[in-house]
């Protein structure tokens, strides 16, 4: 089964793909974090995406659907894939289409979570991680038991992300609203868009969405 999910920052979608892939094994394809694995690989492609952003200019979508392809290629389809981070606009989307139907594969479904967004906005903002192992923590919902140690790893090093403030992520979400919410009318023509409330519980959300997917 191939999935795309579909909501603004702060949605949980990361959360989310992560509990599919252990739940039924499937491949998380992030656009992030195929970038980076790119630009430390040394590949030809990893050289193009290292230039690019040493420049600081954006990566192509020819490049990204590269790499999409390139995980394909390495059986990221065969269990199923989902898709996050991208696409990101309408002109991804129909990249996608014609690289999947290329390769006689197709989406399956496209879960877009629900949110409300001055809740996110609060969940974004009181955002902080674990330097040591990654572990996520939040000023309201969950701070850690020690207020100097990670509840995992024991590290004292807690880290903020300097976008992580009301002002920055209000202009994200503006960003997302403007480019990637058209995306929801895209995939509802194609009778693929499949609608969850992404404001739950982690494991309330996570039971939408298995049940939306069955």
């Amino acid at each position: 089964m191939n999935i795309i999910l579909l909501g603004p920052p702060g949605a949980g979608k990361g959360t989310q793909a992560r509990m599919l892939v252990e739940k039924h094994g499937m491949v998380q394809l992030s656009t992030g974090d195929m970038l980076r694995a790119a630009k430390d690989s040394g590949s030809e492609m990893g050289k193009q995406v290292a230039d690019i952003m040493a420049r600081g200019d954006l990566v192509t979508d020819e490049i990204v659907i590269g790499l999409i392809a390139e995980q394909l290629d390495n059986g990221a389809d065969e269990s199923g894939a989902i898709y996050d981070g991208f696409p990101r606009t309408l002109g991804q989307a129909d990249a996608l289409g014609e690289l999947l139907s290329s390769r006689g594969s197709k989406l399956d479904a496209v879960v877009e979570m629900r949110v409300d967004d001055e809740a996110v906005v609060r969940r974004i903002s009181g955002r902080f991680t674990c330097g040591g192992c990654g572990e996520v923590y939040h000023d309201d919902t969950k701070r850690p038991a020690k207020p100097d140690a990670c509840d995992n790893c024991g590290a004292n090093d807690f880290k903020r992300r300097a976008d992580d403030n009301a002002e920055s992520v209000r202009t994200r979400l503006m960003a997302y609203y403007k480019e990637t919410s058209p995306l929801i009318g895209y995939y509802h023509a194609k009778g693929l868009l499949k609608s969850v409330d992404g404001m739950g519980d982690i494991s309330d959300v996570q039971a939408e969405i298995t049940s939306a997917l069955s």
